[in-house]
């Protein structure tokens, strides 16, 4: 794929993912114990042999750089491979990204620099496993100008998303950013043909469009609102059905936007049914993530008799369970569940620790959160709603490093 260049989109600032964003960017939110979401993507481009790949950034992005520094140093620039994380430059003037075009905009001069013929623009914050490499060659078959991945979602779900009809050659015909009445497929008219936010461009179409998007005012360059729809009439334009692809990746057609808590909770949980819908364990494409050095996860009986408990659980490195019971919950790195506790249905992030005889029900737990002994959470929804967020589905959400209240015994 030396002739194909790739961009990552990972500025999002993820404000419906409060408080879990509140000091990260969306990409960097931990999901499924021990990834983060930005791995999905760059796993597909792994697997996909997409290895020229620019990360373009902005909101709260240390922890992302982080991570993408540790885990994802992997590429040999000598053969011209790269995963390069790109702030900000303020080349085109002192403003932010205001949209999914203008972030590449800002970021000409790098496609300028580069010999590649295509231009892959992928989001960091989809969870979903794609053989990118599948969708380009019905590109480069088609001759097209643009390439634009799509799936069938319910109609009554479609004004989420940018909402195509196609001809039988699937060339696009129309394209409409989330409309109120999203038009049906023929062969189903309880759903809509939608974009993914996944696109295929040839270096001289995108760099074209995206010059010419800059000059207009009344532009709120974005890809979906602005960029698709003009090339549509001008140019050809195809869309590539997500799931029918000869890739290498099963065809589960599992992809979710993770941007709301209760869709990160949803996705988290898909995990645990007894065949998720999404396969994590297909051996020839393991997602890959920065996990450090530790010891394997343990059950340990405490003082008082008690055995440590998992049930249908996803337990990571260094968990350590003394005397608890846990059901039905993803458990990230280093988490320590205390002798008597329970903890249903939820979601614990690195170094929490529950202590004796705790409740824990249906919440999000993040970083480094030292639960006090005899607390209840997820339990009483007026209790809670004085101290923390709570979603529309009852999601208890406790911020990274929250400090209880002490009490006295």
């Amino acid at each position: 794929m030396q002739d194909t260049l790739t961009i990552v989109l990972a500025g999002g600032m993820g404000s419906r993912l409060s408080p879990l964003t509140d000091d990260r960017a969306k990409p960097a939110v931990p999901f499924g114990g021990k990834y983060r979401i930005i791995d999905f993507t760059l796993t597909n481009c792994l697997h996909s042999g997409l290895r020229q790949i620019l990360v373009l950034t902005q909101y709260k992005s240390h922890s992302l750089h982080k991570h993408i520094r540790d885990g994802w140093s992997i590429f040999n620039p000598e053969l011209k491979e790269f995963i390069t994380v790109v702030p900000p430059q303020m080349r085109k003037g002192g403003k932010w990204y205001e949209g999914t075009a203008d972030a590449i905009y800002h970021n000409l001069w790098l496609l300028s620099r580069s010999d590649a013929k295509y231009v892959v623009v992928l989001s960091g914050d989809h969870i979903y496993r794609m053989d990118y490499a599948a969708m380009i060659e019905q590109h480069k078959k088609n001759n097209a100008k643009l390439t634009v991945a799509c799936m069938d979602v319910p109609r009554k779900e479609a004004s989420e998303f940018g909402v195509m009809t196609t001809n039988a050659q699937m060339q696009v015909e129309s394209f409409a950013e989330k409309p109120t009445n999203p038009t049906p497929m023929l062969c189903d008219p309880s759903k809509s043909m939608v974009s993914m936010g996944i696109y295929v461009f040839d270096m001289e179409t995108l760099q074209d469009a995206l010059e010419s998007d800059a000059e207009l005012d009344s532009s709120s360059h974005d890809f979906g609102k602005d960029i698709i729809p003009k090339l549509i009439d001008s140019q050809g334009v195809y869309a590539y059905h997500f799931g029918d692809d000869a890739g290498r990746v099963a065809k589960d057609s599992y992809w979710r936007d993770v941007g709301t808590i209760d869709s990160l909770y949803n996705a988290n949980m898909d995990l645990l049914e007894p065949i998720p819908p999404m396969n994590l364990y297909q051996e020839n494409w393991g997602i890959r993530t920065y996990e450090p050095q530790l010891p394997p996860a343990r059950t340990v009986s405490s003082a008082t008799g008690n055995e440590g408990i998992f049930i249908n659980s996803i337990i990571s490195n260094g968990v350590i369970n003394s005397g608890g019971s846990v059901h039905r919950s993803v458990l990230s790195s280093n988490v320590r569940i205390n002798d008597g506790a329970t903890v249903a249905d939820s979601i614990l992030f690195d170094g929490v620790v529950v202590g004796e005889n705790c409740q824990i029900a249906k919440c999000i737990i993040d970083k480094h959160v030292v639960i006090p002994a005899n607390t209840s959470i997820g339990i009483n929804a007026i209790e809670d709603s004085k101290r923390f967020h709570i979603s529309k589905q009852g999601i208890v959400v406790v911020p990274e490093g929250y400090q209880f209240e002490k009490t006295d015994d």
